[in-house]
Formats: structure tokens, C-alpha cells, sequence
């Protein structure tokens, strides 16, 4: 583990040389604050089959080996038809899954699409599947069988992924796509109006529109199944110390802004960031959204999805925490289940424990997809398993 102690001190400047710049960056911060920045990886353990007696689930729950051997597994789409679509951004293709025997596990494994450098999001609508990278939105007429035909590139104009080119997608309840779009770094204000945002897209014209801004990085998203209001676990900021800034749950909505660069949380401003031109952090904050929950900083929100209404957590939802690499002690490493209550969260429970013991993890949680009958699956980039629980 190696860690640094970083003094920030920034002395007011009466005059400066480029003085356009500037003005186009806001006045540096007055504050000195002190960061300490640590650097700590989990070792990585190899898995066996048998590890899976090390993981917990809740009473009542199973979890059992789905497939494995899938190298870096990452997003997942589970259709009404019971086949399982998985997006590898590594070698940039996507594989189709089939339970043929009904028995729990995927016997079959093909790849359906490829040549898709660094696919990620994924969905469908229509009989097409959508996939996404980090520029290209694509989609793939599904066959019968759950094959795909041939693509249509609908656009590739989105921001250059920068430090966080994880695209992620879904279709609203409106019937519009909407995709994530991260910051193109850990920690800047960005030059690209689309950069940190969710963009809405029209789905006969294939344009984009800013839905919310001001998001750091919000990978997972999902509708709330009751209420159809969209919520989305945000990124927090990296080196800035073990406990803040906090991941975080927002509501979001539409022409709304959650804060980043200049703020985390609810509403808690970076004192470490310059003021935005013409104004003061302090002011600049007071128009934007707080968050409705946060947890502990680093653990890496990815997947988040709700369960189908009329199962037994319906209306809950399910966030997978991918692991911490930049804090003194780890954490993350596990899904857990977000409960709600009339449409709010309200508290936290571990749903899948046991990848990380100590200093060593076997699993890095990633996407999930959950069934209309409550069985959830979640991939493992760091060994190539899909996990399945389900009730006994």
C-alpha cells in the first residue's frame, strides 16, 4: 500500500500572466486543505469453484455458479425468453447465454456480436438490441433465436471516453433512451457540454438533449417500478481521502444538476476545486441537487437495477459495489440490496458478501440483470463468473 499526503496551498494572485485563462477557469482556491491518498489493491485470488461456499446470502437465498470461464464479463440483459446477453469491453464483443435445460445453468455460450472496441451499455426495445461504447450507439435486428443480424450505427459523436468510458443505457418509461455519460477525468470542469451528464435521446430522430448534469460518473441507473422515477448511484471523486466524497443516490430529473465538479453529496462543497468563473463555489452549489443517500466513499457503484414489481423485494433495488483501489483499507467488494419505502430509500443490506477477506478479494461484482421472478445474476469481471441467487 503507498500513500501520500498531499498540502495544497494556492496563494491569491493579484496579477498572473494568462490572465485569460484565468478567466476561463475561475479564481483558485484561497483554502488550504490537506489530502492524504492512499493506494491499496486487494490481491486477486484465482477462483475455484469451491469458493463459492464462502459467499453469504440472505436467509431464505441461494447462490450458485450460473457460468464461469467468461473472461471479463461486464453489463447483462436478461430477456423475457430467458436468454442472457453479456457485453465484454475487453474484446469488444457481446455474448448470448441459453439455459436450454432449465436447470439454473447456462449451458451454452456463443459470441453474438464483435468488433465493437469497448462495448459496454447495453438494452433492448422492439426486437433490437442497443450496444454502446464509448462514441457509438449501435444497434442489431434480434433473431428468432437470439442471434443478431447485421448493425445500424445510429450515431458516434459522444464525448472521447477520457478516464471513464463506461456508457451505460436503458429505455425509459417514456419510451426514450437515456445514456450515461462520465467525467472525462478524475476532477475537472469540463470542456464538453455532454461530459458528466445523462443525455436523452429521441428515438425516431436519434438525437441527444441533457436530461440532469453535473454527474460525476452514474454507470448504474434504473426506473423505480412503482413510481417510474429514475434514480442513479454516482461515482464520488478519487484522492481526496478514505471517507469522502461519499458514493452516492440521486433522484434525478429532468434540467436538474447534482453538483459536480464543484460539490458532492448533499450539497457538500470541494474545497479543493477553484471557483467557477464569475462566481463562488459556495453560490454556484446553491442551484444544484443534493443527494438522497450516500455511502461509504470508494466502493465503485456499478450495476444497480430494481426488482420487477410483485416480487418479494419489489420496489428495492440492487447495487453492485465493484471495490476500492485508492483507500488505506479496502471495502466494497460485495451487492447489496437498497430498500425503499413509498418510493425512497431508506436503508441498505448486504445481499451477496464474501469475495473480499482481509487482503485478498476473488470477485469484483459488475452488472446484474434480475429476472421477472426475482432471480438475480451478477457478473464478476475479475474471474469470469455469472452468479445466480434465487429463493430456496
Amino acid at each position: 500500500m503507498s500513500k501520500i499526503t498531499i498540502l495544497k496551498i494556492v496563494p491569491l494572485l493579484a496579477s498572473f500572466a494568462f490572465s485569460d485563462a484565468l478567466a476561463q477557469r475561475g479564481i483558485p482556491p484561497k483554502e488550504v486543505t490537506k489530502i492524504t491518498h492512499s493506494t491499496n489493491y486487494a490481491e486477486h485470488l484465482d477462483f475455484l469453484p469451491e469458493m463459492v461456499n464462502m459467499l453469504k446470502v440472505p436467509e431464505g437465498w441461494t447462490v450458485s455458479i450460473a457460468a464461469s470461464g467468461l473472461g471479463k464479463p461486464r453489463m447483462l440483459y436478461y430477456t423475457p425468453t430467458g436468454n442472457l446477453y453479456i457485453t465484454r469491453r475487453d474484446t469488444g464483443d457481446v455474448l448470448l447465454l441459453n439455459d436450454k435445460n432449465g436447470d439454473g445453468r447456462f449451458e451454452e455460450s456463443k459470441t453474438v456480436a464483435a468488433d465493437f472496441k469497448g462495448v459496454h451499455g447495453i438494452t433492448m426495445k422492439d426486437e433490437w438490441l442497443y450496444l454502446c461504447n464509448n462514441n457509438e450507439l449501435r444497434r442489431y435486428k434480434v433473431n428468432r433465436d437470439g442471434s443478431l443480424g447485421n448493425h445500424e450505427m445510429l450515431f458516434n459523436d459522444m464525448p472521447s471516453a477520457g478516464q471513464h468510458p463506461n456508457r451505460t443505457m436503458d429505455f425509459g418509461p417514456d419510451g426514450k433512451l437515456y445514456i450515461s455519460i462520465g467525467t472525462l477525468c478524475n476532477d475537472c470542469k469540463e470542456s464538453d457540454r455532454e461530459a458528466a451528464t445523462m443525455v436523452q435521446v429521441d428515438p425516431v430522430t436519434w438525437k441527444r438533449t441533457i436530461f440532469a448534469s453535473g454527474l460525476r460518473n452514474t454507470i448504474g441507473f434504473d426506473w423505480h417500478p412503482q413510481t417510474n422515477e429514475l434514480w442513479g448511484m454516482d461515482n464520488g471523486g478519487d484522492a481526496k481521502g478514505d471517507d469522502w466524497p461519499p458514493e452516492e443516490l440521486n433522484n434525478l430529473k429532468e434540467g436538474k444538476n447534482y453538483g459536480y465538479p464543484f460539490a458532492y453529496a448533499k450539497k457538500e462543497i470541494d474545497l479543493t476545486r477553484e471557483d467557477p468563473a464569475g462566481n463562488s463555489k459556495q453560490k454556484w452549489v446553491e442551484n444544484t441537487e443534493g443527494s438522497i443517500m450516500e455511502y461509504q466513499a470508494h466502493m465503485a457503484p456499478i450495476g444497480f437495477q430494481f426488482f420487477p414489481a410483485g416480487t418479494v423485494f419489489g420496489g428495492d433495488a440492487i447495487v453492485n459495489w465493484h471495490g476500492s483501489w485508492n483507500r488505506s483499507k479496502s471495502v466494497g467488494f460485495k451487492v447489496q440490496r437498497i430498500k425503499f419505502v413509498n418510493g425512497r430509500p431508506a436503508g441498505a443490506e448486504d445481499f451477496l458478501t464474501g469475495f473480499l477477506k482481509n487482503k485478498t478479494r476473488f470477485g469484483r461484482p459488475a452488472g446484474v440483470a434480475i429476472s421477472s421472478t426475482g432471480t438475480v445474476y451478477i457478473s464478476d469481471d475479475a474471474n469470469g463468473v455469472l452468479y445466480s441467487i434465487k429463493q430456496k
